[in-house]
C-alpha cells in the first residue's frame, strides 16, 4: 500500500519508520529545512533527533506530488494543523481515505477532528483516527505498541487496521470514532493535572485517585457526545490515559510538572519546544462541558491554572474541598 504521512513532526517521522518495512511510504514536510535535513542526513534533527529514516522512505515538500497516487493519507500535524491540511486536500479534490493521529478539540470551534474533516471534505469522506497509548519515540524504536483505529466506515476501519498492523505495532479496529477521539483529547488535560500533582509531591495515592476520577470525566463527556462506554475501558481510553499521566515522555505531564514550580505558561511552552495539545484542549473541554452540563471538575481546574486564575496548589485545595458524592452516580 502507498501511504503518505502529511506532517514531518515526531509522529509523522515515527510512523514513517514504523510503516517503511511493509509499505511504500512518503513523508511530506511543510518546513523546507526539515525536508532538506531528512533528504541529506535521513534524520529529523529539528523535531525528532536520533532516529534514522529508512532509505525506502521518500521525502517531499511538494504537497500535490506527495498526495497524488497515495492509497492512504495519514495526517500527522497537531490539531491546529488539521483544518489547513484538509483544506489543501479539498482544493485538490482529493478522494483518498484519511487517518489522523492528532488528539484534541479544535481551538475556537470546539470540534473533534472528524467534525473538522467532514466539514471541509463533506459527509462522504472515508476517515478515521489512529489513537492509543503510544509515544512516538517508542514506536520509532520498535517497542511493542497497541493502538485503536476508529473510522466513520467500519469496513474501512477493519481493513486499514489489518493493512497497517505490523509485528511491533498492533492495531485494533474500533467502531466508536467519537469515543476514541474524546479519550485521546481529554487524557492530555488530565496528564497536565497529574504532572502538577506529582510536581507538588502529593504522592501515589493522589495520582491514582486523579487518574481514576479523570477517567470518569472522560466517560461522562464522551457519553454526552454519543460515544460508547466500553471504549473508555480500552486502549484509546484507560490505556492512553495511564500512559500519558505516568510516562516521562509525556509533554502534557511535563507541562504539569512545570506548573507545580509556578513557572509561567509562556516559559513552559518555550522550554518544551513542542506542542502540548492539552494546553489548548483544556479550555475547549471546559467550555464544552459547561455547555453540555457535564461535571468535569478536574478539567475545569486545569483550565483555571492554565488561564492563571489558580495556582496548581490552589486547584488541588479546591478539588479536595468539594462536597462528598457517590462514586458511580
Amino acid at each position: 500500500m502507498k501511504i503518505t504521512l502529511l506532517g514531518a513532526g515526531a509522529w509523522g517521522t515515527a510512523l514513517s519508520i514504523a510503516f517503511a518495512g511493509k509499505h511504500d511510504v512518503t513523508l511530506w514536510s511543510r518546513e523546507e529545512d526539515v525536508a532538506v535535513d531528512l533528504l541529506k542526513n535521513r534524520e529529523n534533527r529539528r523535531f525528532f533527533p536520533g532516529h534514522k529514516l529508512p532509505p525506502s522512505v521518500a521525502v517531499s515538500i511538494d504537497f500535490a506530488d506527495a498526495v497524488s497516487g497515495a492509497d492512504l493519507l495519514v495526517i500527522a500535524t497537531p490539531i491546529a494543523g488539521l483544518r489547513p491540511t484538509v483544506e489543501l486536500l479539498h482544493a485538490m479534490a482529493s478522494t483518498q481515505p484519511i487517518l489522523w493521529v492528532c488528539k484534541g478539540f479544535e481551538a475556537g470551534s470546539g470540534k473533534l477532528p472528524h467534525q473538522v474533516v467532514m466539514e471541509v471534505l463533506g459527509e462522504n469522506v472515508v476517515c478515521g483516527a489512529l489513537s492509543g497509548p503510544s509515544f512516538a519515540e517508542e514506536v520509532a524504536t520498535g517497542q511493542p505498541t497497541a493502538v485503536a483505529l476508529a473510522a466513520n466506515n467500519p469496513a474501512f476501519a477493519r481493513e486499514a487496521a489489518r493493512q497497517l498492523h505490523t509485528t511491533r505495532l498492533r492495531i485494533y479496529a474500533n467502531d466508536d470514532l467519537v469515543g476514541v477521539e474524546v479519550g485521546g483529547a481529554v487524557k492530555n488535560v488530565l496528564a497536565i493535572a497529574t504532572g502538577a500533582c506529582d510536581g507538588l509531591g502529593l504522592g501515589l495515592n493522589t495520582r491514582a485517585a486523579l487518574i481514576t476520577r479523570g477517567l470518569a470525566e472522560i466517560a461522562r463527556l464522551g457519553l454526552a457526545l454519543g460515544a460508547q462506554r466500553d471504549t473508555f475501558m480500552g486502549l484509546a481510553g484507560m490505556g492512553d490515559l495511564i500512559l500519558t499521566c505516568t510516562g516521562d515522555l509525556s509533554r502534557n505531564r511535563r507541562v504539569g510538572l512545570a506548573l507545580a514550580e509556578n513557572k509561567s505558561l509562556p516559559q513552559i511552552l518555550e522550554e518544551l519546544g513542542h506542542v502540548a495539545e492539552g494546553v489548548y484542549t483544556a479550555r475547549e473541554v471546559d467550555q464544552l462541558a459547561r455547555k453540555l452540563g457535564v461535571e468535569m471538575p478536574i478539567s475545569a481546574a486545569v483550565a483555571a491554572v492554565l488561564d492563571g486564575r489558580l495556582t496548581a496548589a490552589q486547584a488541588v485545595d479546591q478539588l479536595m474541598a468539594r462536597d462528598p458524592k457517590e462514586e458511580l452516580a
